[in-house]
Order: structure tokens, then sequence, then C-alpha cells
């Protein structure tokens, strides 16, 4: 049988954990001064992926 990929862009996009997968916050690259400190702040840090788009996550990433 051949390896099964992973795909690609779900890989840089998404690191796995014990509990599941971490993932960057969305609205942090660009038009940012608009945007407050305290929301720039908060967007900062890694969110973990919702309960209901990790068998989704886990499909595209097999290998991991």
């Amino acid at each position: 049988m051949p390896k099964i990929k992973s795909n690609s862009g779900a890989a840089k996009r998404f690191k796995k954990t014990a509990n599941g997968f971490k993932h960057k916050q969305s609205f942090r690259s660009h038009i940012l001064t608009k945007k407050t400190t305290k929301r720039k702040r908060q967007l900062r840090g890694m969110k973990q992926i919702h309960a209901a788009d990790k068998p989704l996550i886990q499909r595209m990433l097999p290998t991991l």
C-alpha cells in the first residue's frame, strides 16, 4: 500500500497537541492600524480547534 499523504495546507496551519490541534488566530496579518491594542494582544496566542472541527482536521492530517 502507498503512504497516505497529509494535506500540505493543513499541515502548515495546525499543530498536534495532547488534547487535539492548535491554530493561529485570524485577523492578525494586515490592516492592524485600525485595530485596538487590546484586540491585537488577545489575537496573539494559539487557540484550540473546536471539537466539531477535530474529525475534519484528523482526516487531513493522518500522519500526525
